[in-house]
């Protein structure tokens, strides 16, 4: 069972032991995106729905409590608003701007290890290809076996193709990712806005 794996060790050398050690890095980190990433996480529905029904002029300390009530990034963003709710406006959107960039940042967490995997995985799997095939014809003189040679070189290959293996999955993840990041991003400053509007709306109250 495990002789072809330890065959490919041989003939492709330390490469392709980075190699599996990357694919497993970008795959963890995968999984652990995709469950951090998700929009019920992050926009919790019933706290959406409860600033749907906020209306100018309602108390805010039962607003206070429901996002004191969930752990996520828009909650965190909006306590920040209500914090300084008796801020001037741009003074407090300034105070949001801060700690949404700081939100936004901590979603991309791990996205900048598949990015670089996306690049390096394949400049890896060449590297073990040319190690291996240099290997093997440093030995054609001992042995002259063809069959051996070609044998040799397939395994060899196996390194390019395992590191494109790791390239383009964690490519794909990597603009997936990322264009849910924006989506999300711009949803949670669609729900902002429309609650610093509702919260400014009384003419006494703007600045």
């Amino acid at each position: 069972m495990f002789t072809p794996a330890l065959e490919l060790l041989s003939h492709c050398g330390p490469f392709i032991i980075l190699l599996l050690l990357l694919s497993i890095l970008s795959l963890t980190i995968v999984f652990q995106r995709a469950l951090a990433l998700r929009r019920k996480e992050l926009i919790p529905p019933a706290l959406q729905k409860a600033l749907d029904h906020f209306q100018p002029g309602h108390s805010l300390e039962e607003l206070k409590k429901l996002i004191r009530s969930y752990d996520s990034p828009l909650s965190r963003i909006l306590q920040t608003l209500l914090v300084h709710s008796d801020w001037p406006r741009v003074e407090a959107l300034d105070a949001v701007q801060v700690r949404a960039r700081y939100e936004i940042a901590r979603l991309e967490s791990g996205l900048t290890f598949l990015e670089i995997a996306t690049g390096i995985a394949p400049l890896l799997g060449l590297l073990g290809t040319l190690s291996g095939l240099v290997g093997i014809f440093s030995n054609i003189g001992d042995k002259g076996d063809p069959q051996m040679v070609a044998l040799g070189i397939s395994e060899a290959l196996n390194s390019t193709i395992l590191g494109l293996a790791v390239a383009v999955p964690s490519l794909v993840a990597f603009y997936y990712f990322t264009r849910r990041i924006e989506i999300i991003a711009i949803d949670i400053e669609a729900i902002t806005a429309e609650l610093v509007t509702k919260l400014y709306f009384n003419p006494n109250t703007l600045r």
